[in-house]
């Protein structure tokens, strides 16, 4: 349903929420091009690639110690969920949530998934000329060049995750009014399928910062203390 401007908004989206939203983007993004630049543009193709480790080892974090909507308790539903709501995604008197629904709850841990799992493959990887990861001398020849050609076919179920997942937020746009991407900017959202009560007192900054310097901490460490090798890593 359309709301209207005169329509109160409230607080959903947490400020460290939805600046790992963005960042996240920018390091996927910037991974992606920096990797069709070739080796001239490696180096900064690794710090991508650390980036996106780093921000979604943050946000699996955040899925229990963050605010209540980035919680995955608030919502991570069940087949049963998820299936009515698709059956009134298009209609007025459907289901709504304050924070992801129930089809962008799964398409989140999807996406993190993804994202964890071609990061941490390109930890061990190697192009099979010069350079490997950093933990490449954790595994076998054969356990690189396997986990490598992991690394690859990943990369290309993960760009058609993004694709559904920016088509949905399109569509919503679009067909329902709901601008989903207004509220990752803003943080808030119209109020009028949810009362004030819906809404978050805080972003818990100071924690979220911790939690971030934890999660590069321990890259740092996990690279740093690496077999002698390569110290580049693939993503």
């Amino acid at each position: 349903m359309t709301e209207t401007r005169t329509t109160p908004t409230v607080a959903i989206w947490d400020l460290p929420l939805r600046l790992f939203h963005w960042l996240l983007a920018a390091a996927v993004l910037g991974s992606w091009i920096t990797h069709q630049l070739g080796a001239s543009a490696f180096t900064w193709h690794v710090w991508f690639g650390y980036c996106t480790l780093v921000l979604v080892s943050f946000r699996l974090l955040w899925g229990f110690f963050g605010p209540r909507h980035a919680r995955f308790s608030s919502f991570v539903r069940g087949p049963r969920a998820a299936w009515a709501y698709a059956r009134g995604l298009f209609h007025d008197d459907g289901p709504t949530y304050p924070g992801h629904n129930p089809l962008g709850g799964w398409m989140t841990l999807l996406l993190l998934a993804l994202l964890l799992a071609q990061g941490s493959s390109g930890l061990f990887a190697n192009d099979e000329i010069t350079d490997t990861g950093p933990l490449y001398g954790h595994v076998s020849d054969a356990t690189s060049d396997w986990l490598t050609g992991w690394h690859h076919r990943l990369a290309n179920v993960l760009w058609v995750a993004i694709g559904m997942h920016v088509a949905a937020v399109l569509a919503y746009l679009l067909i329902k009014k709901d601008n989903l991407i207004g509220a990752m900017v803003s943080g808030r959202k119209h109020g009028a399928h949810m009362g004030a009560e819906a809404g978050i007192r805080g972003s818990r900054i100071w924690l979220a910062v911790v939690l971030a310097a934890a999660c590069a901490g321990l890259l740092y460490w996990v690279v740093s203390t690496a077999p002698a090798g390569s110290m580049e890593m693939f993503f």
